[in-house]
């Protein structure tokens, strides 16, 4: 499963501004909330997850990308949400660099066949230059999910 497959345009945020990992994290899961991704009962349980995993492992995995992602038994399809940050987020990535793009994603609980053929896939479009950079100069989240969709 590819990013273009479970991004809508409409989970796709082209200026976050945020501080830290934890800013980050909850505005992607308020998308999903608003977006009718996840149901907002809910939120708390699914950002939950994601905070769990994150404490064992910063999910900056270097070169300006976040990729925080659950299991969780609350979705029955994956579902995600995509942001950019110009200024950088502190998301104590492996490298102790910022984050600039950021993939929230959430696997069903028990589709682990699923769950890291979609990490690894995610991370190679994220970690692609061209990919990057198309992002950087995108001017608006359509013009991101765009790209999302041409490097899927």
């Amino acid at each position: 499963m590819t990013l273009g497959d479970f991004l809508k345009p409409d989970n796709v945020l082209a200026d976050l501004d945020v501080p830290d990992r934890w800013q980050a994290i909850n505005l992607l899961v308020d998308n999903l909330v608003d977006t009718g991704r996840i149901k907002k009962e809910n939120r708390d349980p699914i950002y939950q997850a994601i905070e769990k995993r994150e404490l064992s492992l910063s999910t900056g995995i270097g070169l300006g990308v976040g990729i925080p992602h659950a299991s969780t038994d609350l979705v029955d399809q994956v579902v995600g949400a995509f942001a950019r940050s110009t200024q950088g987020i502190d998301f104590q990535s492996l490298d102790n660099q910022p984050v600039n793009v950021v993939t929230l994603f959430l696997v069903p609980q028990g589709q682990f066949q699923q769950h890291l053929p979609t990490l690894a896939s995610i991370a190679r479009v994220l970690k692609n230059n061209d990919f990057r950079e198309s992002v950087e100069k995108a001017k608006s989240g359509r013009e991101i999910h765009d790209a999302i969709l041409r490097a899927s």
